[in-house]
């Protein structure tokens, strides 16, 4: 063990004699080794966030259109809707034998750039979310924030009161800064607790609070506001099956039969996880680029090192070491480098990864974190040490093999 120490401590100098080469491998090892810890953390975080929303949702229907854009829009709240359906389509659905659960959506207004959904209390119940404060909403103009949102909004001078019993106005449109509904406030009812869910960013009162708000704004007529509760409508409507028989059936029913669309999320999902996966097949490929390029970059530096060192190395092998140990020296060079690398490649890593989640949820996009640990990512340390061992396999190979008579009698 002591032997260990005293090889790792003379190596340790050995790679530092030589400072400026060190930090070059060092860096180009850790930038491939951070592309490839971002893309695992990204990578699996959609994965499970996709797998975690898209959960009980059997078909998504909605106005014609993409059905990427209404699996999207409906189910992750990440896009424009396709249009509105009427309220009336949406009754046949909940008849319909084969279907055995529907959830209506409303869309189209926002506040502070969090999207404002109309909605039955089934869509809490679906995801299994529980309040942490106060309760769902029980009339019109009642909303529950998500625990994102409760997080991340400005909240209104209250003289320092709990978010329940605070009132807010919504504004027109899914991105903020559209027309303020000011003769319509809300008032917040309830919180969420962190489900880990597209509810954590969404403020969620009753459809009948989305109607009321834009009914009102459209006509003020007595007679012009029965007509618009006659033809009222909502943005999508989630839907679960009853029986294995309506995947086969329903959704070309409703395609072929009707005004409307239906989306399987599982298809769509899969071909947009087939769309990202191209871009991570880029990303990761230029994380292997940047390993290779750093396994030739610590095998050329350890062979000449292996060369400039003839005669410590000759002083060495008098000394008693024997070739193995000689051997260790180089190879301990090159795991000091992959030790460094893996460090400061995770940190970089997570560093990136919480960056872009950010970016992505100030936007009021699918949540990424850095503050993730995942138990894949301790192959990372391991891949670098297989590279490091790779580059210096030649140069250890060279100083075992070399003779002191040679070493010597060099000039």
């Amino acid at each position: 063990m002591k032997n260990i120490v005293k090889l790792a401590s003379l190596s340790w100098r050995y790679l530092w004699s030589r400072p400026l080469a060190a930090v070059l491998n060092l860096l180009v090892l850790t930038l491939g080794l951070a592309a490839i810890t971002l893309v695992l953390l990204v990578a699996t975080q959609l994965d499970t966030a996709f797998e975690r929303d898209l959960d009980g949702i059997d078909l998504v229907v909605g106005a014609k259109g993409s059905p990427l854009q209404l699996i999207l829009a409906g189910v992750f709240h990440i896009d424009v809707p396709t249009g509105n359906i009427p309220l009336q389509e949406v009754q046949a659905l909940q008849k319909n034998p084969l279907v055995a659960q529907v959830i209506p959506l409303s869309l189209g207004d926002s506040y502070q750039g969090y999207r404002i959904v109309g909605t039955t209390p089934d869509y809490v119940s679906h995801y299994g979310a529980t309040l942490a404060e106060g309760g769902l909403w029980q009339q019109p103009m009642d909303a529950v924030l998500g625990a994102s949102v409760a997080r991340g909004i400005v909240k209104p001078d209250h003289g320092g009161a709990p978010l329940v019993g605070a009132t807010f106005i919504g504004s027109h449109g899914l991105g903020g800064g559209g027309h303020a509904h000011g003769d319509h406030p809300y008032r917040v009812s309830g919180v969420l607790a962190p489900c880990a869910c597209v509810l954590d960013r969404l403020v969620l009162t009753s459809t009948e609070s989305v109607w009321m708000v834009h009914e009102t704004a459209t006509a003020t007529e007595p007679e012009d506001l029965e007509i618009l509760k006659e033809e009222r409508e909502v943005t999508v409507a989630l839907l679960r099956y009853r029986t294995p028989l309506a995947a086969v059936t329903l959704p070309r029913q409703i395609n072929a039969d009707t005004a409307l669309q239906a989306a399987a999320p599982a298809i769509e999902v899969t071909r947009l996880l087939r769309l990202l996966g191209v871009g991570a097949d880029v990303l990761r490929a230029f994380g292997g680029v940047l390993l290779a390029v750093a396994a030739l970059s610590v095998f050329i530096a350890l062979w000449n090192a292996v060369r400039e060192r003839r005669a410590d190395l000759a002083m060495l092998r008098m000394l008693g070491a024997p070739p193995g140990r000689v051997a260790g020296l180089v190879l301990w060079e090159a795991l000091w480098l992959a030790a460094m690398a893996s460090a400061l490649g995770l940190l970089m890593g997570h560093a990136l990864a919480h960056t872009l989640g950010w970016v992505l949820q100030s936007q009021g996009l699918l949540p990424v974190s850095g503050l993730v640990w995942l138990p894949a990512e301790a192959g990372v340390p391991l891949l670098a040490g297989a590279v490091a061992a790779l580059a210096a396999l030649l140069p250890a190979m060279q100083a075992y093999r070399t003779e002191v008579a040679d070493l010597l009698s060099q000039p």
